[in-house]
């Protein structure tokens, strides 16, 4: 009966590495959704900026405060102090990526209301017709839907078309017909 305990220090069971693993995957398909996402990006970005604007204040205090210094004559420059430039071209590339990442976010948004206007609902599917939506619209409403967005789309095809003939019209030689 000893030998059939386990020991520590033993091999781990199967299943524990397994699980394990299945949390660690599961970790990395988290994050690297969360590196996709701008709103998650703009949130990590923020104190990163924050530190980066501190650093340009004390920079910019210190270097005011060695110039004063020497302009009063009570050093000389031979000093060496910090590079305002470098801070603040840090600071305005930290500004860029937050513009970056709101931007994205807004087209993300436009994007889906969009999508919600134009596909407002789903069509409940054959698999599962126990878990119908009320939102969802029958098969007859969607292709209603569907074949006003194609009418829409043939519309839009023959405008561009009949604009392009007149300006191909217009590019030709009068006396030539």
């Amino acid at each position: 009966m000893a030998a059939q305990q386990q020991q520590p220090g033993g091999p781990i069971p199967q299943a524990g590495l397994q699980q394990a693993a299945s949390i660690q995957q599961q970790q990395q398909q988290l994050s690297q959704q969360q590196d996709f996402d701008p709103v998650h990006r703009f949130k990590m970005l923020i104190p990163q900026l924050k530190e980066s604007l501190q650093n340009v204040m004390k920079i910019a205090s210190l270097n005011l405060g060695h110039n004063t210094a020497i302009d009063n004559g009570i050093k000389s420059s031979d000093a060496t102090v910090q590079r305002f430039d470098k801070s603040l071209e840090e600071f305005y590339a930290l500004c860029d990526q937050l513009e970056l990442c709101l931007r994205l976010a807004y087209e993300c948004l436009s994007q889906s209301i969009d999508s919600a206007k134009h596909s407002p609902n789903l069509v409940p599917t054959a698999t599962k017709p126990d878990t119908v939506q009320t939102e969802s619209l029958s098969y007859a409403q969607y292709l209603g839907m569907i074949k006003s967005q194609i009418s829409c789309a043939k519309d839009i095809h023959n405008a561009l078309l009949e604009c392009s003939k007149k300006i191909a019209g217009k590019g030709q030689p009068q006396g030539i017909m």
